[in-house]
């Protein structure tokens, strides 16, 4: 190889290592800004704490009162020994449970049988007050991953400092039924 040669390959080689920094610099700013979160994202997505209808302590009733909770992230979580708990101490434990990314489960307070979508409590009694509680949901080390409050008093707030959770509700589940006030009598 000539010397005019040798400059030659060592300029393009110091031209491919300089395009490759520079694309690997502009990928940093979108990871480091959170653009994909990397982790599992377990959340507290809605709740509904006051089940349709009359109050009456069916099971039917004590299953349409809920707590979902989504993983937004890729990875699946495995739930085992989290709990998700009330401000009165009213705490389920999960056991066997794996969420996958991108997944949601429901935590229905009644009876029922367990499948990757909806889990039960399997109580006889509400447990979620409809005019002011909170849902508290820990991992396995009893760390808090996530919280949500409601006030009947303060429509519209989540317990996260805003009126609107950002998805497009107001924290209390009601899906398109919004306007319709809490209390039905079953506390």
């Amino acid at each position: 190889m000539t010397a005019s040669q040798t400059f030659t390959a060592r300029r393009l080689a110091a031209a491919a290592l300089s395009a490759a920094a520079l694309v690997g610099a502009a990928a940093l700013p979108a990871a480091a800004n959170g653009a994909e979160p990397r982790g599992p994202q377990v959340e507290i997505s809605k709740v509904q704490y006051d089940a349709p209808g009359h109050g009456s302590r069916s099971n039917r009733s004590l299953n349409e009162e809920w707590v979902q909770i989504t993983n937004s992230g890729r990875e699946s979580v495995n739930l085992d020994d989290w709990t998700l708990s009330n401000r009165q101490g009213r705490v389920y434990t999960f056991h066997h449970l794996r969420l996958n990314g991108h997944s949601t489960v429901r935590v229905h307070t009644g009876v029922g049988r367990d499948t990757y979508r909806d889990v039960y409590q399997d109580r006889r009694n509400f447990v979620w007050d409809d005019h002011r509680d909170t849902a508290t949901l820990r991992n396995d080390h009893r760390r808090v991953v996530d919280t949500i409050s409601w006030d009947a008093r303060h429509h519209g707030d989540d317990g996260r400092g805003r009126g609107d959770d950002g998805r497009g509700h107001d924290g209390r589940g009601h899906g398109d039924d919004h306007g319709r006030g809490p209390g039905h009598g079953h506390r």
